[in-house]
């Protein structure tokens, strides 16, 4: 069957041209369906019913979402990138002044040789693969953890889809971990939200929060130095970055007054709306105070803004006299006038810490004080990518309750993880003495988390040569020692700094 449609166009404007046209479309239905634009008049050139000429494509850089082209994700930027170009130059025999690339640009431990916990991955073989039930190396207390886990999986396999916002058995254990680990301070399961990771709970969050036009745009305070994450989630959701700076001169310490002068600074432009803290801190390793953490809570108290605490290196904290607080403990135990008003959304993950599982991708998301109504539309947000990864959930599980004492892989886990923290902790405190050392190279103490972020003195000449290529001067210097020794760091500039002062973070 043939159905004729005709219609015509005064004008098709592309850049400055104006053309007219007449056009007849004959839509042919049948085993092959075909569609044929017959152009009357002079031109020759053929334009599809969307506007878009035939031998151009659909998608290029001037109509693809604008706010897309403004992310920048540093962390496996260009430096990365030319990494990867490196090792299979290597690969194919070309000459270096090194054999190999050694890539500190990012936190992924098990990529630089950590060694996984055995009980997590002995749980997670046995549910991936549970005819290892019958194999008698495996543990007694791994399989009992691996069958009430696969008893919750849809069909008793971690193949199943699970619910939304995740298994709710996994979701119970989460809750009681936490209520462990802020000593009582209690916690519903079902403000607990698990997630791809904590970056994907951090970007479902912000969605949330973005809102308005203009002046009334959401802005977002993010500590400088930050995780880009932030940074490129802002971009894409065409929100407005609020920038505070932490204070290098005091261990990158995090000042009120700063904030205030952040929020104020924003106030004409955009409407903020919510702050972002990182504890321990990425990429600059600080941890902060109790006292620090009530004042950032009166603060967002004050200020009516929407607090998220990123906390996924809470086991990584190496320096005397310091001690992770989570925001959910604190905020309770300052009383009721800031526990039942300020709004909190606290995230963690199975990547860091000692685990380092960065590929399972797990992690969860509290929610504290969210408007009920708002909890429905984040529900329903998180339902449209059906649910986190399952193994990924399935790992976060033994995370938050790994083998207890009277159990027979007790003993077997707490050696690996206290092994693992404390090589973590001797590499933390043995590379800050190193980059002391070369001058040229200030580095504060790290007191958690997984990095350092050194400051270096870049002399005139390299600073000019960076401009001249129109190039941040550590983004400069990154490539240069990459080229020439192998090493791949993320440039300060990607981070966030200073005006003036350069850095770079090093795993």
């Amino acid at each position: 069957m043939t159905t004729r449609f005709s219609y015509s166009t005064s004008k098709c404007e592309r850049g400055s041209e104006e053309k007219s046209w007449n056009t007849d479309v004959w839509i042919t239905e049948g085993l092959q369906q075909k569609c044929l634009v017959r152009n009357r008049g002079t031109h020759t050139d053929k334009m599809s019913v969307n506007g878009v000429r035939d031998h151009e494509k659909v998608l290029t850089l001037d109509t693809m979402n604008p706010q897309v082209k403004c992310v920048e994700y540093a962390v496996r930027g260009p430096i990365v990138q030319r990494a990867v170009q490196i090792e299979k130059e290597l690969k194919t025999g070309i000459k270096k002044p090194f054999t190999e690339v050694i890539k500190a640009n990012i936190g992924d431990c098990q990529a630089m040789g950590q060694r996984p916990i055995t009980f997590f991955r002995q749980v997670l073989a046995l549910c991936s693969y549970p005819d290892l039930f019958e194999d008698s190396k495996f543990p007694e207390d791994a399989k009992a953890r691996a069958l009430r886990i696969l008893q919750a999986c849809g069909g008793g396999s971690l193949g199943a889809y699970s619910a939304s916002q995740g298994i709710e058995m996994i979701r119970q254990d989460v809750a009681q971990y936490i209520e462990r680990r802020d000593e009582g301070t209690k916690c519903d399961p079902e403000n607990i939200y698990l997630s791809t990771g904590a970056s994907n709970a951090i970007v479902t969050m912000l969605k949330l929060l973005v809102s308005g036009e203009g002046a009334c745009r959401t802005g977002v305070m993010i500590s400088i130095p930050q995780y880009p994450l932030y940074s490129a989630a802002l971009a894409e959701l065409g929100a407005v970055q609020i920038s505070y700076y932490l204070d290098e001169d005091h261990c990158w310490s995090l000042n009120v007054n700063e904030l205030r002068r952040a929020l104020q600074e924003a106030k004409s432009h955009c409407s903020p709306r919510a702050l972002c803290i990182i504890n321990p801190g990425n990429p600059t390793g600080q941890v902060q105070s109790r006292q620090c953490i009530e004042d950032v809570i009166r603060f967002a108290a004050e200020e009516k803004l929407f607090l998220m605490a990123d906390e996924v290196y809470q086991d990584n904290v190496y320096a005397d006299g310091c001690k992770f607080h989570s925001f959910k403990k604190v905020l309770f135990e300052m009383g009721p006038r800031y526990s039942e008003k300020v709004e909190l959304a606290s995230f963690h993950s199975t990547s860091k810490c000692y685990m380092g599982e960065c590929g399972f991708r797990g992690g969860y998301m509290e929610v504290v004080n969210l408007d009920p109504d708002v909890k429905a539309q984040l529900t329903k947000l998180v339902s449209v990518r059906l649910c986190p990864p399952v193994p990924g959930q399935a790992l976060l599980d033994v995370v938050v309750n790994p083998p207890q004492p009277h159990e027979p892989s007790y003993s077997t886990f707490i050696k690996e993880r206290s092994d693992t923290l404390s090589a973590l902790a001797e590499k933390a405190n043995m590379t800050q003495e190193i980059l002391n050392q070369i001058p040229g190279i200030q580095c504060n103490p790290v007191q958690g988390a997984m990095y350092t972020f050194p400051r270096i003195h870049l002399p005139p000449k390299a600073i000019q040569e960076a401009k001249e290529k129109a190039e941040a001067p550590d983004m400069f210097y990154c490539m240069k020692l990459l080229e020439e020794t192998g090493i791949c760091l993320v440039p300060g500039s990607g981070f966030g700094q200073r005006e003036g002062s350069y850095h770079f973070r090093s795993f």
